[in-house]
């Protein structure tokens, strides 16, 4: 019967199986799927509502079988803060120089923290009129917080008075730098962050290559740590999760599911305000604006990675979109790691997800803390997959929020990153044009292109001079 049935369907029973074993083995969005749904069935099977297993040793089974995740948890932790002030320190020394950060480079960053912020703020709106976090059970924010670090205490969650606003602004500045990275005060990383790429950016270079250079080796270090640290995500999901069935059921699955939908609404809106910018301040068709940049989407969707796609954006820009060369060569490189209103967006709905699963009232002083938090960190976050659960990590921990919600998406999120990559992408795309309309330079794009053209000649005949000086001598 085995041999009848292979020879009818050998591709069912062969080709099928290698090729998940295959994509379970190099896909690890997939292997965290996977370890999503077995956690949830494992955690279902042993709850004591099942029937197999007593409370006692249901509640020891569930602490050691959700210790990686734990582990895991405290990873996250440990490698956030030099992670984001590295990342801000590059993101603003990839304006290149003083005189660049003046001209282009200051319009250029209002443009991007307008944009920035407004995408902050719809992801907060849509969380607040659709509350994902309500459809989970309380009971699951209880479970979760079980054995987690307690949260970082929250600022004062009243907003300031007109008397003691002043001292409220002097209190963000890092009075002392050690102390706001040794308690992990994100706010203040940030702008600790930011106060020292704009002064390396005002140095020489020779005197600000060490710091770039230390800083460089900081991200790369602690960019590896995060790829090892997301080998284990499988089984920290499957840990977790099903530590939080066993303890509560499965009615967490719902308000996920709604939180899904919920992020994909919200970078919807966002895509709606990009191409709106493009039509009222680019002077561009909309639909023609995304036809156009069609292959930068899709490569942004399949690689999710803003980095992976620059040269491929750079072309779009300059060849579909007709921007001159001189603007898409600052803007798409500098947006790739200073413009992320996806993940912006996204920052402020899982904020209100998480905050809402364990019973938090976030006041004004904690929006606040999100949103210059999040837009710090999505200004010098690194355009490479999986470093968005990293730096929402820093983004929660500003509010005083506990990162053991993390467990709750993160399967979710290594398919939401890839719209966000792809909303990404679409705001430095549409930052090209409106920035070629409005500070493009005095040339215009055929004179640039013409300079460039004939600049390259000069350069191939001085080699082919350089060629044959040294074929006579030889």
């Amino acid at each position: 019967m085995a041999h009848s049935l292979e020879s009818i369907h050998p591709r069912s029973i062969k080709m099928l199986t290698h090729e998940l074993r295959f994509l379970i083995r190099s896909r690890l969005w997939a292997q965290i799927l996977l370890g999503m749904a077995l956690g949830v069935v494992a955690g279902l099977m042993l709850s004591p509502s099942s029937g197999w297993v007593s409370a006692d040793t249901g509640e020891v089974i569930a602490n050691w079988i959700s210790l990686p995740g734990e582990l895991f948890l405290v990873l996250i932790k440990m490698v956030i803060v030099p992670l984001v002030i590295a990342s801000v320190v590059r993101g603003i020394a990839a304006s290149g120089d003083a005189q660049q950060l003046r001209s282009t480079g200051i319009g250029l960053a209002i443009y991007f923290v307008a944009t920035t912020l407004l995408a902050i703020a719809i992801g907060l709106f849509i969380g607040y009129l659709f509350q994902p976090g309500i459809y989970v059970d309380p009971a699951v924010g209880q479970a979760l917080s079980q054995g987690a670090p307690p949260p970082v205490e929250a600022a004062d969650t009243g907003p300031p008075t007109l008397a003691a606003l002043p001292q409220s602004i002097v209190a963000l500045l890092p009075q002392n730098p050690l102390s706001a990275v040794v308690e992990g005060d994100l706010l203040q990383v940030v702008i600790l962050g930011v106060i020292l790429g704009i002064a390396l950016v005002s140095m020489a270079p020779n005197s600000a290559k060490p710091l770039l250079d230390l800083m460089g080796s900081i991200q790369q270090v602690s960019m590896h740590i995060v790829t090892l640290v997301m080998t284990v995500a499988p089984l920290a999901v499957f840990g977790l999760l099903a530590r939080a069935m066993m303890q509560t059921g499965p009615g967490v699955l719902v308000g996920v599911g709604v939180y899904a939908g919920s992020v994909i609404l919200a970078l919807l809106l966002l895509l709606a305000v990009y191409l709106v910018i493009v039509a009222v301040l680019g002077r561009r068709k909309p639909f023609r604006f995304l036809r156009n940049i069609r292959d930068a989407q899709l490569l942004a969707f399949s690689t999710d990675s803003s980095a992976a796609t620059m040269p491929v954006s750079v072309r779009v820009a300059e060849e579909k979109l007709k921007v001159r060369p001189s603007t898409a060569q600052i803007v798409i490189p500098i947006g790739a790691t200073m413009n992320m209103g996806g993940t912006a967006c996204y920052h402020g709905i899982a904020t209100i997800f998480m905050a809402q699963l364990f019973a938090i009232d976030l006041g004004p002083a904690q929006i606040l803390a999100v949103m210059m938090t999040s837009l710090g960190a999505s200004i010098g976050a690194p355009a490479a997959p999986g470093v968005g659960i990293m730096v929402l990590s820093g983004v929660l921990a500003s509010a005083g929020i506990p990162l053991a919600g993390l467990t709750l998406i993160i399967g979710l999120d290594q398919v939401l990153e890839r719209v966000r990559c792809v909303m990404n992408v679409t705001g430095d795309l549409a930052a090209c044009i409106v920035v070629d309309r409005f500070g493009g330079g005095k040339m215009t794009r055929d004179q640039e292109i013409f300079r460039d053209e004939h600049l390259e000649a000069e350069r191939e005949w001085a080699n082919a001079d350089v060629l044959t000086t040294d074929d006579g001598r030889g």
